[in-house]
């Protein structure tokens, strides 16, 4: 394995992107692959370079960061789907896979356990604040794993956020905490949203009522226009 890693990232969308601008101008030249060709050539025409799967990722790189949408998507790109491997065959013993995407905590201790038969060392890492964030390297990191899955994948993490929360030497806890995030967020969304409605019924201009309450103490983070709702 390398002595200077190489890191990859799968999933170019609001937040991967941004990640993987983070990775670059923190001094990285990252490995990418999205479902959208155009999209990877794109990103790497400025530094960095497109695979045209993610194997061909997995094969190049030490440590690989994962933000796709689901369980399902990650497990596809993990072991494969509609007759398409995974990268799982084409990671080193020693490589570190973060999986960044909002799932059932019971199933990323199953991708723990997957990978860790195969020498593969594996981060439960779910994100959160918004597509902005992501590309300013600000966003937040929920995780837990392996003490030497933290120290091959640390400065890649700090270079796509402002806070790793280490939670756990075990996968389960990152994905915990995500879903009560998840649960809190929506409260204030659905809670915002009836604010916005009675004000409005009551004959007072919404764009009144938001430039009002996102400088008073009725205000969340939910409330905001550029958190990117993740």
């Amino acid at each position: 394995m390398n002595s200077t890693p190489n890191v990859g990232l799968i999933g170019l969308g609001a937040m991967g992107a941004g990640m993987a601008q983070s990775l670059r101008r923190a001094g990285y030249a990252p490995h990418v692959f999205d479902i959208r060709a155009e999209v990877a050539q794109a990103f790497a025409a400025e530094g960095g370079t497109a695979c045209a799967s993610p194997a061909e990722l997995g094969t190049a790189c030490d440590v690989v960061v994962s933000v796709v949408v689901n369980a399902a998507q990650t497990e596809a790109v993990l072991f494969g789907a509609d007759g398409q491997g995974g990268i799982t065959p084409h990671l080193r013993a020693g490589s570190v896979f973060v999986m960044c995407s909002t799932v059932d905590p019971n199933v990323s201790v199953g991708f723990e356990t997957r990978l860790a038969a195969q020498g593969v060392w594996y981060l439960d890492a779910p994100i959160s604040g918004g597509a902005a964030r992501a590309a300013q390297g600000q966003i937040t990191m929920m995780t837990a794993g392996r003490p030497e899955a933290y120290a091959r994948a640390q400065p890649f993490l700090d270079a796509m956020a402002a806070k790793v929360y280490r939670l756990g030497d075990q996968a389960g806890p990152g994905s915990k905490v995500k879903i009560i995030n998840q649960l809190l967020a929506g409260v204030h969304i659905a809670a915002a949203a009836e604010a916005m409605a009675l004000g409005i019924r009551e004959g007072v201009a919404p764009e009144d009522i938001y430039e009002v309450i996102t400088h008073s103490a009725g205000n969340s983070w939910s409330s905001t226009s550029d958190n990117g709702r993740r």
